[in-house]
């Protein structure tokens, strides 16, 4: 499982251009850009992974009324079983006329790690 392909899979739902790291060509008037945040195991006390935590952080770039599209972005990201970490608005770029407003999301999923624990003698 891939927070990343996951997230693309929800957001293609809708009508909107998504790329990974950086948006490659000429961006249209409104985009989403997904970066990985961590991936992470949660501690247990046998010391094994149980649970593998996957973060990103979707930004939403716009030149138009962002609000709507944030609401529908928050919308279609809960109903595919995401978390909704953090929502805030980064701020308006005076250069490119864009606003920026950061989603992070996180999915936990059970791991399945098999560890040889033997010496080999």
């Amino acid at each position: 499982m891939s927070i990343l392909a996951d997230a693309i899979t929800a957001l293609n739902t809708i009508d909107i251009p998504v790329e990974t790291g950086y948006f490659n060509g000429t961006p249209p008037n409104e985009y989403v850009v997904i970066t990985p945040l961590t991936d992470t195991f949660a501690v247990f006390a046998d010391d094994t992974p149980q649970t593998e935590t996957q973060e990103a952080r979707l930004s939403l770039f716009s030149k138009n009324n962002y609000l709507k599209r944030k609401n529908q972005l928050v919308g279609v990201l809960l109903q595919a079983g995401f978390t909704i970490t953090d929502r805030r608005y980064i701020g308006h770029e005076d250069d490119t006329k864009y606003h920026q407003y950061a989603i992070d999301i996180a999915i936990a999923t059970e791991v399945a790690l098999e560890y040889n624990l033997e010496e080999e003698l």
